[in-house]
């Protein structure tokens, strides 16, 4: 799917692309929220930008295998965020020095189509920020996992 135009309206509901989840998935910002990683991700889902998706999918939990099949066709309605949780957690490292470990979730639901029939996806997603180990170590979120309410 191409890119959409800088002026169109964002996949993820934002006013436009260029000023929403567009920077992100360029590469030319980070996402600062588990809100915006979580909105980025949905929109690079409906451009089926698997590159995105595993740059911000945390390294433990990312699949091996392909997460498009050439033959699927998913047509992507629209996001609702329902909640954001943002869970904090210091750790002793020594006796003078502490680490803050960052955890948060986001709670959505993703309206699609499949061969004309329609699917919704109720997901709460775990982040966590850490130092990205395979870029530029810059402090950035990465999706963990999601566990699904219904």
């Amino acid at each position: 799917m191409p890119t959409p135009s800088t002026s169109a309206a964002c996949p993820c509901g934002g006013a436009s692309y260029a000023s929403c989840c567009g920077p992100y998935i360029a590469g030319d910002a980070l996402p600062p929220t588990t809100e915006a990683l979580m909105r980025s991700r949905y929109t690079a889902f409906t451009l089926r930008d698997e590159p995105y998706l595993r740059a911000t999918w945390h390294a433990s939990t990312c699949p091996a295998d392909a997460l498009f099949a050439e033959e699927e066709k998913v047509h992507w309605l629209g996001l609702e965020v329902k909640s954001a949780l943002r869970l904090r957690q210091r750790k002793a490292e020594s006796a003078d020095q502490a680490e803050e470990i960052h955890r948060d979730s986001v709670e959505f639901v993703a309206r699609y189509k499949v061969n004309g029939r329609a699917h919704r996806l109720h997901e709460v997603s775990r982040f966590v920020r850490e130092v990205d180990k395979s870029g530029d170590g810059a402090l950035r979120w990465f999706y963990l996992d999601g566990s699904f309410p219904e």
